[in-house]
């Protein structure tokens, strides 16, 4: 990979995310310089008190839910600030103040002195708010929740009213963003220091609402031994990858891509990809599918070239005419997908590989392992690759996405909420998509949107960093021009279009950093 383009792709314009632990040692480390914990502690209510006037500016009544530690501190002190500020305040708590220690009990002495009263936690207490505030359990959380905690969190969650979260709903783990037994649904949560991996993967997409990061004056880039865990994606990667092209470009400069899919009776799947390569740029693009299916492709996109071949030794000088080949779509199992697999992996080219193609590669070439393919595994063919439960991978999939990546070589791009994405340069993360990408087909577009990035010459990690950016941005548009519901894999070739021509797209996707580039999710 060039120099360049990995310094796109790592710019200042991603945010860094990072790990629980890491998080605490920046907190431990600004301390230690010289402001002091209950400084900081303020900082981080008031940070969360201007984003829930922010959030809801008409609000007269909250009430806010406080455990022990940091964390319940943070809502003593949101408790009084709201207080003086005139409103009318219900402060819960799970921990009785006289059991607090250090800094949260000075927090909530702060919330009885500005006149903020005290109710204890009782189960089927009801909340008079308008306005939740989740401050009972913060990102050290190591177990599942139990007791009156899980009570709580149950009672938030079927009160029906929108909540906040303190740096994280109550019960998502930071790393992973999987469900520690149970969570809060949050509307907004109100982050601070450094962004955790857990707030924009697994549950976290449905559970954490609107993220809102907020640094409280601490540079964690400083800290360079302490390295991101993992990469927030953004749209500035559009511009920053795909420049408006020479004006005396031409299709043989434009790359030639190569998909080999569509076994018989399975056709579809690769003329999604193939449409969605053409769609994204590649100079031209060229179909191996059964015979059956030719027909079709014709008339679905003729602009790709099809080849209707029985079998794998009828390929020929194709793959050598080619820049990339992307193999899976349709692929099926049998000795078809399997000939044209071993065919694609002997061809000496730059590979994309989905669906069945990892499949075959899981039970057929365990140990194929190189530096030169980007693997789309969603949650199942992930788990096959590695040889573990679908459930596993979901319970720490920043964990198993770097796993397959070190087995495997390549980039891995691990699909599901938050896609991440594994390789060289560590892991990265994309913010954007939507429920309507629940539907067939969208890994095939996925596939065919890489291919073409690749045969541009966009660098191997980049593309793939790049390419789910474009198809979670595309799903986006497209569902909120026509809504989630039926959203069709076939919507989004021409979505995507728009997306990576910049100069015809002024303002079309958002900033690095502003509110609206995280209110997609």
């Amino acid at each position: 990979m060039s120099a360049s383009h990995s310094d796109m792709t790592r710019s200042a314009t991603l945010r860094p995310l990072y790990r629980a632990a890491q998080v605490q040692e920046l907190d431990r480390r600004t301390i230690a310089a010289g402001i002091e914990g209950f400084a900081l502690m303020q900082r981080a209510a008031t940070a969360a008190w201007q984003s829930l006037k922010s959030r809801w500016p008409g609000v007269r009544r909250i009430t806010v839910l406080c455990g022990g530690g940091n964390n319940g501190g943070d809502g003593h002190v949101l408790a009084a600030l709201a207080g003086v500020a005139g409103l009318d305040v219900q402060r819960i708590v799970l921990k009785a103040p006289e059991s607090l220690k250090g800094d949260a009990a000075r927090a909530a002495e702060m919330a009885t002195a500005a006149g903020v009263g005290i109710v204890p936690w009782q189960p089927g207490l009801d909340f008079t708010g308008e306005v939740v505030v989740d401050a009972l359990l913060g990102t050290g959380l190591g177990g599942e929740v139990r007791g009156d905690f899980l009570d709580a969190i149950e009672a938030i969650n079927a009160c029906g009213l929108p909540v906040l979260a303190i740096d994280i709903p109550s019960g998502l783990a930071a790393d992973t963003g999987a469900v520690l037994g149970v969570s809060v649904r949050a509307t907004r949560t109100v982050t601070f220091i450094g962004d955790k991996i857990g707030l924009h993967t697994g549950r976290a997409p449905d559970l954490a609402g609107e993220v809102h990061f907020r640094a409280l004056g601490v540079d964690a880039g400083a800290h360079r031994d302490l390295g991101p865990a993992a990469w927030l994606l953004n749209g500035d990667l559009l511009p920053a990858l795909l420049p408006p092209r020479a004006r005396d470009a031409h299709k043989g400069a434009m790359g030639h891509v190569l998909v080999v899919g569509g076994a018989p009776g399975f056709g579809g799947a690769a003329l999604l990809a193939s449409e969605a390569a053409a769609r994204l740029g590649a100079g031209k693009i060229s179909l191996v599918t059964a015979p059956e299916h030719v027909t079709a492709s014709l008339t679905y996109c003729p602009e790709v070239m099809v080849h209707g071949l029985r079998g794998a030794a009828d390929l020929g000088e194709l793959p050598a005419r080619a820049d990339i080949v992307v193999v899976g779509p349709g692929l099926g199992q049998g000795a078809w997908g399997q000939g044209m697999l071993q065919s694609s992996l002997m061809s000496g080219l730059p590979l994309v590989v989905d669906a069945d193609g990892l499949n075959l590669l899981a039970g057929r070439w365990a140990e194929e392992r190189r530096d030169d393919w980007i693997l789309t595994p969603h949650p199942g063919e992930a788990a096959r690759l590695l040889g573990i439960s679908a459930d596993e991978v979901e319970a720490d999939r920043p964990a198993a996405a770097a796993e397959l990546q070190r087995r495997r070589g390549g980039v891995i791009i691990l699909k599901g909420a938050g896609t991440l994405v594994a390789g060289p340069m560590g892991v990265a993360v994309c913010p954007y998509g939507n429920p309507g990408m629940a539907s067939g087909g969208m890994g095939d577009v996925l596939s065919g949107i890489l291919g073409a990035l690749l045969a541009q010459g966009v660098p191997l990690e980049s593309a793939a960093r790049l390419g789910v950016v474009v198809h979670a941005m595309a799903a986006d548009l497209a569902a909120r021009e026509g809504g989630e519901r039926g959203l069709l894999a076939a919507d989004l070739a021409s979505y995507a279009r728009r997306l990576i021509n910049p100069e015809a797209n002024f303002g079309i996707y958002p900033q690095a950093g502003s509110d609206d580039a995280r209110a997609t999710r």
